[in-house]
């Protein structure tokens, strides 16, 4: 080091964060050994925040905008002079990081994995994958830089993303679970289940030195297991409406079929080890059942109708049984 530049490094400064970048929330102060002279000024701009830490420990915090006059025990010229034991280096040590105080907002967010929970309704595991938006900004910032940043020079808003968007989808499967709401009802609670996931996030962000000023949830996404699950459902409940529709439940229905597959699957009952009687009887079972359907009484004729022609669709009975008691039921008007 020439003595002009050592003799320049001796003077009062003036402190500021300039060039301010977007992506970083924290960043110290460049000084070389972190010697700031006294009468040095710290220009604090909007949107800044300034932590100064002297000798070791959080000596303030500045959290509104102007110019201010430090002071510490860092003369110039005489205790850089006197410190030739430690190679001109002063133990008087100030660290300044400034911080940002406005909001950082509309950060995407999408969950890794697929969160799970059990559905209220049809009591089926859901997996699906989640996604939307988020605005925070520092709250605590002591808490913050003591607790998060540490000693780091710099703090990104990436790695403050990664942090708080990794308590979501747990927080995510909790609502869920507590709402009660089914797969099928999703997409039209998104508004609502935003506002639960947003309450129950916000204490503990704020246990980290943050604040959440927004949250959204803005779509769902299910894997290929729950779709494929959703998919039976949803069949199954197109099969029980329209033997509902009919004049029979779906139990009944599903029993005729079971009666009827096992009754002529002859291959099936030799594979098993059961004798042709059985199968026999089987199919008398099944005649009994389908004499039952037949001849059960309606509300209307029109309902009968439908239920002859439900029957008819499921091969449960014939075209000519089919015929045959639309007409019986005809020559009733």
């Amino acid at each position: 080091m020439g003595l002009g530049e050592f003799f320049r490094s001796q003077l009062s400064q003036v402190i500021e964060w300039k060039d301010q970048q977007p992506e970083i929330l924290v960043h110290k102060f460049p000084s070389g050994n972190d010697e700031v002279k006294n009468a040095s000024k710290i220009i604090v701009a909007p949107g800044q925040g300034a932590i100064l830490i002297y000798e070791g420990k959080v000596a303030d915090q500045i959290d509104s905008e102007g110019i201010y006059n430090l002071e510490t025990d860092n003369h110039p010229f005489i205790t850089t002079l006197l410190k030739l034991r430690t190679n001109f280096e002063s133990e008087h040590k100030l660290k300044i990081y400034f911080y940002r105080t406005s909001e950082v907002v509309n950060q995407g967010w999408g969950t890794s994995q697929e969160v799970k929970y059990l559905d209220p309704i049809y009591k089926i595991p859901v997996e699906l994958g989640a996604n939307g938006t988020f605005s925070f900004r520092i709250a605590d910032p002591l808490y913050l830089f003591s607790n998060v940043v540490g000693s780091r020079d710099q703090y990104s808003v990436q790695e403050a993303r990664e942090l708080l968007q990794g308590r979501f989808p747990q927080n995510l499967a909790s609502v869920l679970a507590k709402s009660g709401i089914s797969y099928q009802h999703i997409d039209a609670q998104l508004p609502s289940l935003s506002k639960q996931i947003y309450d129950q996030l916000q204490p503990e962000v704020q246990n980290l030195g943050f604040l959440l000023t927004d949250f959204k949830l803005n779509g769902t996404l299910f894997d290929q297991s729950t779709t494929e699950r959703i998919g039976k459902i949803a069949d199954i409940t197109a099969e029980s409406m329209a033997a509902g529709e009919g004049g029979l439940f779906y139990v009944e229905m599903e029993k005729l079929k079971a009666l009827r597959d096992a009754a002529s699957n002859e291959g099936g009952l030799a594979g098993a080890g059961l004798q042709l009687g059985v199968g026999m009887e089987l199919g008398k079972t099944f005649d009994i059942a389908k004499e039952k359907q037949l001849n059960s009484e309606a509300t209307d004729i029109v309902t009968k109708l439908h239920q002859l022609k439900l029957l008819l669709s499921e091969d449960l009975i014939t075209r000519e049984e089919f015929e045959a008691k639309k007409k019986e039921w005809l020559d009733k008007l």
